[in-house]
């Protein structure tokens, strides 16, 4: 019997100096029963390890106690690392820390039963460390014998001695988009990194193996026939074709023995009760005995063991168990033919590694893909058995000679490596028929090839080939499949070959040819060329019968002689105006798509074909049809987005096959009768009506269509439906009638049984229809409509999962209905606004949305939207769609997250593509387990108002990943403005992903599972798949009408021009959405669809503000950029739809504002201004400034006092002069002993206009801006004058920035905030976007303003006595300074050209970002520190 051990072995136990603080001074010795955080420290020299003479570093540990599992994810780097660490990792990116997790701590459970030992269950430890550290070091200083990986909770490797883990973890982050080194250190920190990445200090048990378990249990036991060993408890396992027997305590972990008992024996022992004696085959076989404690027990597992004993194991799984050698139970197992070791970590080096599977005497077929091999096995060529070798994606640059003794081998798979060259001695293979070169470094057809006479299919698809000579083919005559797809292929040279008689079938697809000829392959039966850039295409019709061209460039297609044989044709999305004449006569062809071209008619002949069965003619230009003069097969009819008026009269009643009819969107204002007479022999199924002309007198021509299932007639003029036509359609299961004048739905659609769809949004309907008694009804759309009340049956049809009563204004539902409607999966209903008290109900908004999602034919919807129209502050808003394609999940997890995240990442970056991208990059690590194999499209829409622009206008910044779009309808014409990751629409991207080596599946899938290149989740599939988004800013103006967004299935069928359409033509946003889902069924999707409109109402018109008596006269042209216009009262937040859920929270299209307050002066009124102060919006300050800029301190146009009344009282402040022999320092009241400090606190900020005007009457003309006019104390003046020397943080509500430029955050904000209940108890520390941020760095002059005791006049008086807190004095030696730089103010006071802010911020260590030599820089005069401050600036104004 063979025994083995598991990688288990004892807790780290080593003792280490620590200080309590985080220093070296206590000594802890770690008990491996606790469990507890254990934090080393390596790298910093201070010493030798105790007990290791490997290492010459020092350790400190720092031990703290840590929740398992589930709450680790709480634990912040800051409650995690003591001072001194973080000292020590903010001094340089390279250093970090990594978790190790112990053996009995795997990513998921390992069995139900008895826990594993205190031994095996070591908690996580984190070892401070830098990208220098090996593995080597780290194993020393755990007394581990090694490190293991684990990626996306999958397969675990072992990592090398020389590897360095944290490198590892790094390298990682930059591939999935992490660029700045601080960012990727935080990241690096994070817990919820471990579903994607573990480091192990010993090998974990994997859940995969305990799949083959079929039973267990503690017995007791007896080793041996003889009685010199003892029965015993021990733990006893059935797993596949072993026994294994382990002890109880450390069962999986500890010692093990396995019994292999193929071929070996089951029988019962008649001097014990209960009692079966296991057996193993073989000259060393081994005995137990197992005593069962009742009947059934040894029952059972004798049933079950006589099955395992009595089986002839010739096939053997074990891919993905990250195995490094074959477990030496099955070379005992001499019948094993097949073996799958794919996904494995085989080395050749081990007892069971690559050199000992020559022991299998008979295997026929191995599979040793995907197992970084780096190198063709040499031992591999003395297994003269195999006929069937893959060795797939192993990093393989060349093949050895000896791979010629293989010569039995009749497959061989070598894609997905860095092959660019084949040995000679390859050609000896003469069995070898089939050979796997695709996604290598080819750059040409090998000509060992030649040699391979056997071999009939040549895959060589994703190379590098870019030209084809099919002279080459020609002497390749024993090819019959040619596969070179993702090549690049530019050119195929006919190489003076008139014949070529081998080709059957050829694949040429994704590749860049403009002219194919290849009329000299006679003998071609199948083509695909799709997606290149074909002007012209010649063939040989002799044997021809697929021709697959869709996505080219072709006016026509030449085929001699004509291919009787063809079946199938598919030449869509090309640029034909008319069908070639061979279409017509062909004899056999039975499906042809031409959609997508420019055809004006179909020819009489083609439509009359005896064997065409399905015509797809959609999107092209056509006006008649031809009428049928005789009865045709035809099944299947796609003639969508055509410009026809009427439909062949003959059509249903020649064409009695036809099964699906779409005619949507033409011109139709009649249809044609479903037969002459009464009677009908209609097979009709499938109608779609959608978008035509069609009235209620074409409604009761259907009737004669009995068999109808589905009817899509939505978006014409019906003004009712017939009611006895209606009765006739008994099979009916789904009906929309949306978009018409419907006033109600007749009764009789209670006869309709089978109808389990019934959408009938955007009517007039007022009464809700008697479908609840209907017992299949599963989905209700009535929203959009007149409805009043709703009459209930006793009870509801159980199948019914949706309802959607969304926008009926005068729907009032009781409590009682809303009862009766409880058990519904979805119900969608109106939230009727709640108004504040200062919000006004003739305010208009920035923006409003709606949003639309369909099931189609799936069960579930896998679609989901985020929809924020007051997000952060009351003038921004976040819109986003996810779609998960087949899941659930993901899109639910984004939609309930990404708003918080981007709200998180504002705050630590301005720069628009550093906080989008980290947005997405941390909403793929947050999805946890959930984005390890699964994922999904993400787009997400950020619109600001841009505090760092001249202009003053909203940009809207975008990202997206996979294939949901967005459109941006600008001056009535479509403006793209996603990129779409997808292969087939992205070159770029199909280039990247084929130098990492995946395999592009023929259906263009990556690894044959997703066809988008990125994706949030799906990080198995990583580095094929990444999360990086593609980020876009766009600047809004006045001619953007609405945002549109959507995901696959809907612009897959809606074009972006008929998109933007639709949603002109109907305005409002929920009803376009809806309207956009609709016309995306009726076109043919049968997946989710999703649409999100968003409308925009941005313009001049839009602002709140009086216009001044007197302007200043400017000019200038193009494109204007609107300013800011209030959604409402900065500290009241404006009311959103939020996150769809069951009840739809759709809102008024109005929402509410008011104004920021108004305008006092303690000046006298100086002449030839108004009486009255002008009003202005939160947007538009009134003209204010710092006196001392450009003048004398009482300039009015200059300096308005506006004090906060939510902070402040008073009307009235001191007008700043202190002595008449001296010029007042702005800002500062000096008072004997005391200093006043004059806060003023607007809506937005600023920008001042260099130089005092002349006269009293001249009125100031400013740039606003977002932010807020704030006078400084002496304090912030000296800082001022230092050159704003001192580093602001980004959190800080506020912040000084150069020539003008002031942000602060409202007071009434600060006080909804403390009335908010979700940011109550965190004052102080919660931003007004949601993140949270620590006390000492969210501290400030306004929480300082706060903090002071109040005065009547408005300001705070500062204590005699200097307080740390409120050190408001100019030191003595920069007074001077201070009134010197004030008197001299800038000349040139313009706004400082916008720099990139830098890429991240970090709450939590708090790293510099700036270096010695740029601190330096900050403390230059006023003009040189604009720059550097505008970087820090965060906006947080409302």
């Amino acid at each position: 019997m063979e025994e083995e051990e598991s990688a288990a072995g004892a807790a780290p136990g080593p003792e280490a100096d620590r200080d309590k603080q985080g220093g070296v001074g206590e000594k802890v010795s770690y008990s491996a029963a606790l469990p507890d955080t254990e934090l080393h420290k390596t790298g910093l020299n201070q010493g030798a390890v105790h007990g290791s003479g490997t290492l010459g570093t020092g350790i400190r540990v720092l031990k703290r106690n840590m929740k398992r599992n589930g709450s680790r994810s709480c634990v912040t780097p800051k409650s995690r690392f003591g001072s001194r660490e973080r000292d020590w990792l903010k001094e340089d990116p390279q250093r970090g820390c990594v978790f190790l997790h112990g053996g009995g701590d795997p990513q998921l459970p390992c069995s139900s039963g008895p826990p594993p030992s205190s031994t095996s269950q070591s908690d996580l430890r984190l070892v401070l460390c830098t990208t220098d550290t090996t593995a080597a070091e780290l194993c020393a200083q755990g007394n581990s014998e090694g490190l293991y990986l684990q990626l996306h909770g999958d397969l675990i490797r072992r990592l090398d001695p020389s590897e360095r883990p944290l490198q590892i973890v790094y390298d990682y982050l930059a591939a999935m988009g992490f660029e700045d080194p601080f960012r990727i250190q935080n990241e690096a920190a994070n817990s919820d990194l471990s579903c994607m990445m573990r480091f192990y200090s010993e090998k974990p048990c994997s859940a995969d193996q305990l799949e083959r378990i079929l039973l267990k249990g503690v017995f007791s036991v007896r080793k041996g026939k003889t009685q010199l060993h003892k029965w015993a408890e021990r733990q006893v396992i059935l797993c596949g074709t072993c026994l294994i027997v382990a002890s109880v305590k450390d069962s999986l972990t500890g010692k093990m023995h396995i019994l292999p008992l193929v071929g070996g024996k089951v029988e019962e022992v008649k001097r014990r009760q209960h009692c079966l004696m296991f057996s193993s085959a073989g000259p060393q076989g081994q005995t137990y005995f197992v005593n069962f404690d009742s009947l059934s027990d040894y029952q059972r597992w004798h049933r079950q063991a006589s099955k395992v004993v009595s089986q002839t194991v010739s096939v053997v799984d074990l891919s993905c168990y990250s195995l490094e050698e074959v477990p030496e139970c099955l070379f005992y197992s001499q019948d094993i033919t097949h073996l799958n070791l794919r996904n494995n970590f085989m080395k050749p080096d081990r007892t069971g590694g690559l050199h000992s599977l020559n022991r299998f005497s008979q295997i026929k077929s191995l599979n040793l893909s995907h197992n970084r091999l780096g190198s063709f096995p040499e031992s591999l060529c003395e297994i003269l058995t195999l006929t069937e070798l893959n060795l797939s994606c192993n990093g393989i640059r060349s093949l050895p000679a000896q791979i010629e003794n293989l010569h039995s081998l009749q497959t061989l798979s070598l894609d997905g490596n860095h092959l660019s060259l084949l040995p000679e001695e390859l050609g000896g293979l003469s069995q070898l028929s089939s050979l796997g070169l695709s996604f290598n470094n080819f750059s040409e057809v090998p000509a060992v090839l030649e040699m391979l006479s056997a071999a009939d299919r040549l895959a060589m698809a994703g190379n590098h080939l870019e030209m084809l000579d099919l002279g080459t083919l020609s002497r390749m005559s024993h090819f019959k499949h040619i596969d070179l797809r993702l090549n690049g292929l530019q050119a195929v040279v006919s190489g003076g070959v008139e014949t070529l008689k081998h080709i059957t079938h050829m694949d040429l697809r994704d590749n860049r040819l403009s002219v194919l000829d290849l009329s000299s392959a006679c003998s071609l039966e199948q083509l695909h060329c799709q997606r290149n850039s074909l002007g012209a295409l010649t063939l040989s019709g002799f044997a021809l019968r697929a021709l697959h061209t869709s996505a080219n460039h072709l006016i026509t297609v030449n085929i001699y002689p004509v291919p009787n044989q063809l079946t199938h044709l598919d030449l869509s999305r090309n640029l034909l105006a008319y069908l070639p004449d061979w279409v017509c006569d062909t004899r056999k062809i039975e499906v042809l798509d031409v959609s997508h071209n420019l055809l004006t008619e179909l020819p009489g002949r083609l439509l009359s074909s005896l064997s065409l069965r399905k015509l797809l003619a959609g999107h092209n230009q056509l006006h008649s049809l031809p009428d049928l003069l005789d009865h045709i097969p035809l099944e299947a009819l796609d003639l969508q987005h055509n410009k026809l008026g009427e439909l062949p009269e003959s059509l249903f009643y020649k064409a009695l096959n036809l099964r699906y009819v779409n005619v949507s969107a033409n011109s139709l204002e009649t249809v044609p009768p479903s037969s002459q007479s009464e009677e009908s022999l209609s097979a009709l199924q499938e109608l779609y009506l959608t978008s035509n002309n069609l009235n209620e007198q074409c409604a009761a021509l259907l009737a004669g269509h009995q068999n109808l299932r589905v009817l899509h007639i939505a978006y014409n003029q019906l003004q009712s439906f017939p009611p006895s036509k209606l009765t006739k359609l008994e099979l009916l299961e789904e009906l929309n009638l949306s978009g018409n004048k419907l006033k109600t739905i007749p009764s009789t659609v209670a006869n309709c049984k089978r109808l389990h769809t019934l959408i009938a949004h955007s009517n007039h309907i007022s009464v809700f229809p008697e479908i609840l008694n209907l017992p299949e009804i599963k989905l209700v759309d009535l929203s959009c409509n007149e409805l009043t009340e709703i009459l209930l049956p006793d009870s509801l049809p159980p199948a019914l999962q949706e309802l959607d009563l969304s926008g009926n204004t005068n729907l009032i539902l009781e409590h009682k209905t809303l009862n009766i409607f409880s058990h519904i999966a979805t119900l969608k209903l109106d939230q009727k606004p709640v108004m504040s008290a200062g919000e006004s109900m003739g305010s208009s908004t920035l923006w409003n949305h709606g949003y639309s999602e369909m099931t189609g034919q799936k069960n579930k919807l896998c679609v989901s939207v985020l929809a924020v129209d007051s997000f952060g502050d009351s003038v921004e808003a976040a819109y986003g769609i996810f779609d998960g394609d087949r899941n659930e999940e993901v899109p639910r997890l984004l939609q309930c997250t990404m708003g918080d995240v981007l709200s998180e990442e504002i705050q630590h970056s301005s720069i628009d593509k550093v906080y989008m991208c980290n947005t997405f990059l941390s909403s793929h690590r947050k999805l946890g387990m959930a984005g390890q194999k699964l994922g999904a499209s993400a787009l997400l829409c950020y619109i600001q108002h841009d505090p760092g622009d001249p202009g003053s206008y909203f940009s809207l910044t975008l990202a997206n990943v996979g294939t949901c779009q967005a459109v941006l309808c600008r001056d009535g014409q479509p403006l793209p403005l996603s990129k779409v990751f997808s292969l087939e629409q992205s070159a770029e991207e199909t280039e990247r992903v084929k130098l990492s080596k995946a395999i592009i599946t023929e259906d263009n899938k990556v690894s044959g599972v997703t066809c988008c290149s990125r994706l949030l989740g799906c990080s198995y599939l990583s580095p094929w798949v990444l999360p990086k988004p593609w980020v876009r800013t766009e600047p809004l103006c006045a001619q953007d009408e609405f945002l549109i967004l959507g995901n696959r299935a809907l612009f897959e069928r809606v074009s972006y021009q008929e998109a933007v359409c639709t949603v002109q033509a109907v305005r409002d946003p929920r009803a376009a959405a809806k309207k956009l889902c609709t016309l995306a069924q009726s076109y043919g999707c049968r997946d989710n669809v999703g649409a999100v409109v968003v409308s925009l109402h941005i313009g001049e018109d839009s602002c709140t503000c009086e216009l001044p008596l007197a302007t200043a006269a400017g000019g200038g042209g193009g494109r204007i950029y609107p300013t800011a216009v209030p959604l409402g009262d900065p500290a009241t937040p404006s009311t959103s739809s939020g996150i769809a859920s069951e009840f739809n929270s759709e809102m008024s299209a109005s929402e509410v504002g008011s104004e920021a307050g108004s305008i006092a002066s303690d000046e006298n009124p100086a002449a030839g201004l108004a009486s009255r102060p002008e009003r202005r919006c939160s947007l538009h300050p009134t003209v204010c400034g710092i006196g001392g800029f450009g003048g004398g301190g009482n300039n009015l146009g200059l300096f308005q006092r506006q004090p906060s009344c939510a902070t402040f009282s008073s009307n009235q402040s001191d007008n700043g002069l202190d002595s008449d022999d001296e010029a007042p320092l702005d800002g500062v009241i000096s008072n004997g002993s005391k200093l006043e400090v004059e806060v003023d606190i607007h809506c937005c900020a600023f920008r001042l206009k260099g130089g005092a005007p002349e006269g009293n009457g001249g009125q100031e003309t400013v740039e606003e801006q977002r932010g807020f006019a704030l006078r400084l104390s002496e304090d912030i003046g000296s800082c001022v004058t230092a050159g704003f020397g001192c580093r602001m943080r980004r959190q800080n509500s506020v912040v000084v920035a150069a020539n003008g430029w002031l942000h602060s955050v409202s007071s009434k904000e600060t006080s909804d905030l403390k009335k908010s209940p979700s940011t109550s108890s965190l004052f102080g520390k919660k931003l007004s976007n949601g993140s949270v941020v620590t006390v000492e760095e969210s501290h400030n002059l306004i929480e300082v303003a706060l903090e002071a005791p109040k005065k009547k006049t408005g300001y705070f008086a500062a204590p005699a006595q200097q307080d740390p807190e409120d050190q408001l004095v100019v030191p003595p030696g920069l007074e001077r300074d201070v009134r010197e730089q004030l008197r001299h103010p800038n000349p040139n006071p313009g706004p400082p050209p916008p720099q990139p802010a830098p890429t991240t911020g970090d709450p939590d260590w708090g790293h510099p970002h700036l270096n010695s030599q740029q601190q330096q820089q900050l403390q230059q005069p006023w003009h040189d520190s604009a720059l550097a401050i505008q970087q820090e600036v965060y906006d947080t104004a409302l």
